[in-house]
């Protein structure tokens, strides 16, 4: 199984990807290591990525899946997924990729990101992601909220997987 932790920056996506990948004694890949030094640099001078921007890095994210299910492993990854269509390059036809979307109000969100310390994402794109943002529906992905602990978010993910 892949579970894919999504929302948009602020949500705590590597944070709960690394307690729920100890929880399921697994690998966790944060997406954002895929990006490129040019993505990487764009954001964090406030320029929004456009999808000719992501489409790479998704295409990366979705190799590291399949070899990751090659070998029958289970792993963690993180990715923002705020569109339809990026979810559908990260799914491929796979069954067993999961999504969890981790959703908050945007004062949560917008104090979060002001707390943030040596991230390259610069908090004033989070206006740009929420616009962005296509919510999945319920049957493609498992929604959480944030205003939860961290140790109670991986609970509330780990009974929805039924695992």
């Amino acid at each position: 199984m892949i579970v894919i932790a999504m929302g948009v920056c602020g949500t705590g996506k590597t944070l709960i990807g690394e307690l729920l990948s100890e929880q399921l004694n697994c690998e966790f890949i944060d997406g954002d290591t895929y990006h490129s030094a040019e993505n990487k640099n764009k954001m964090s001078q406030g320029i929004p990525l456009t999808d000719e921007d992501r489409f790479p890095w998704l295409q990366t994210i979705r190799k590291a899946i399949e070899n990751k299910q090659k070998l029958g492993e289970t792993a963690v990854f993180t990715c923002s997924s705020l569109k339809q269509a990026y979810r559908d390059i990260l799914r491929g036809n796979d069954k067993n990729v999961r999504f969890v979307y981790l959703k908050g109000s945007y004062q949560l969100l917008k104090q979060r990101l002001a707390e943030r310390k040596d991230h390259f994402f610069d908090p004033a794109l989070l206006q740009t992601q929420l616009d962005t943002l296509e919510e999945p529906s319920a049957n493609e992905a498992i929604f959480i909220d944030i205003r939860f602990t961290p140790q109670q978010i991986v609970e509330q993910i780990i009974q929805k997987l039924e695992i």
